[in-house]
């Protein structure tokens, strides 16, 4: 047996901040406490005065690039950011390569980072125009989702036969999740640049190719499906103002529709685009102010659900090449938890929204089992965190494989100090412990 105990921590939990103590035996939150718990005995002891503890963040929607993409990212490098980063568990997409269209192809991306991985996971099964019988062979008590792309974001799995669209949406008992971008919208959009510009569009015109019509025409098309076939619909990373009006203000428990919003489109406008180019090139867009503040408004409301990275690493020199030849997507897992905490100094967030809409929301949303909360009988995936501790984003300290991130050279004021996975402490002050595997997560459906 091991244990650990963590004492004199302010912890942050299901709305509530306190002074209090945490013992962990093996790979379980054993005793939360307010008044000291005995140390004789305990195999560590973290004093954590004056630090913040918070469950670990669950990301629903990340791209590690394994297999196929390990020039870009792989499980290990990218699980080992996000451990860093305080996230402890992930849902990964099914656009590597080959795409995730098989049961079989599933689970080989489930072997791999059963060795491999420092957080826990699952991966989403994905959908193209002709796997739906693939699809429902899906178990739903240990894969998170599904995943439609209804936009071609990714290559070659753009699902746009309406037929295949309405069989998913009434057939598929799962949550799906979905990329809503009208294609035939952005394709004229980008026909039209191109005419003027060719390949060397300038960057500040993605959000205007990638405009507001293609996200509201694709998502509001996502909801009526989802509602005529009362569908667990959960529609990825919102970036417009217009997109918030879809979604319900009621709580998560009444809910068949969710949202997520994601770090880029919460913390950059197209203002940005001037100086970061396409290292904010996100498919949907980054877009205005304004739909950036309509964004923070909905998540704070309720209309938007939870929050996450959509993490999609590619190497520097893919990131420059011109408009047109630049990928989309950008790596976040390792910044986006100090991200969200300056969010919350700045009086966007308080710190009890934060961890409600990239943990609890989570947990509830997916029904993971018993991840999310910190809770006695609960899995310890848990974050240490220290305020005031200013440093700087730089290529000495990126973890990501792909060795850039879009907060470079920007100064954080809080750091990720301890990250505990299952129980165990797989990051401490910059260390890690290689030996300690995540779980594949579970699922009370």
């Amino acid at each position: 047996m091991s244990t650990t105990l963590i004492k004199n921590a302010t912890i942050v939990n299901e709305n509530m901040q306190f002074v209090g103590h945490i013992l962990i035996e093996n790979e379980w939150i054993k005793t939360i406490s307010k008044t000291a718990i005995p140390e004789s005995g305990i195999d560590k002891i973290i004093d954590a005065s004056g630090k913040k503890i918070i469950p670990g963040l669950i990301d629903d929607q990340v791209h590690f690039r394994e297999p196929g993409l390990t020039h870009k990212a792989n499980i290990y490098t990218e699980s080992r950011a996000a451990v860093a980063g305080g996230i402890t568990s992930f849902m990964e997409m099914p656009n590597t390569v080959p795409n995730t269209l098989t049961q079989d192809l599933l689970q080989d991306k489930y072997d791999i980072a059963a060795a491999c991985s420092l957080a826990n996971y699952s991966f989403f099964f994905g959908a193209s125009n002709d796997n739906l019988s693939e699809v429902l062979k899906t178990d739903k008590t240990n894969v998170c989702g599904i995943k439609v792309f209804m936009g071609s974001s990714t290559g070659n799995m753009l699902v746009d036969n309406q037929t295949t669209l309405e069989g998913l949406f009434k057939e598929c008992e799962m949550l799906i999740a979905s990329h809503c971008e009208d294609e035939q919208t952005v394709k004229s959009n980008l026909a039209k640049y191109k005419a003027k510009y060719g390949d060397d569009i300038p960057m500040k015109y993605h959000p205007i190719i990638r405009s507001e019509e293609a996200c509201y025409k694709s998502s509001s098309m996502a909801v009526e499906l989802a509602a005529k076939n009362n569908t667990r619909l959960h529609i990825l990373h919102i970036s417009t103002a217009k997109e918030t009006s879809l979604f319900e203000k009621k709580p998560l428990a009444e809910k068949k529709i969710t949202a997520e919003a994601c770090i880029h489109h919460l913390w950059f406008n197209d203002t940005y685009y001037d100086t970061k180019g396409s290292r904010i090139k996100w498919n949907p867009a980054v877009k205005k102010e304004s739909d950036r503040l309509a964004i923070i408004n909905a998540v704070k409301e309720g209309r938007i659900d939870v929050l996450a990275t959509d993490h999609a690493p590619h190497t520097t020199e893919e990131k420059n090449g011109l408009y047109t030849q630049a990928p989309s997507g950008g790596p976040l897992v390792q910044h986006a938890l100090v991200a969200l905490l300056e969010m919350v100094d700045r009086g966007e967030f308080t710190l009890e929204e934060v961890v409600q809409k990239s943990a609890h929301n989570v947990a509830d949303m997916f029904q993971i089992d018993r991840r999310g909360y910190i809770r006695e009988g609960y899995y310890a995936d848990i974050v240490i965190i220290a305020e005031n501790e200013e440093w700087e984003v730089t290529k000495d300290n990126i973890l990501y494989k792909c060795g850039w991130s879009p907060f470079e050279g920007h100064r954080f004021t809080h750091k990720v100090t301890q990250t505990f996975v299952n129980g165990n402490l797989v990051y401490d002050n910059g260390t890690f412990d290689e030996n300690s595997k995540g779980k594949r997560m579970l699922f009370n459906r």
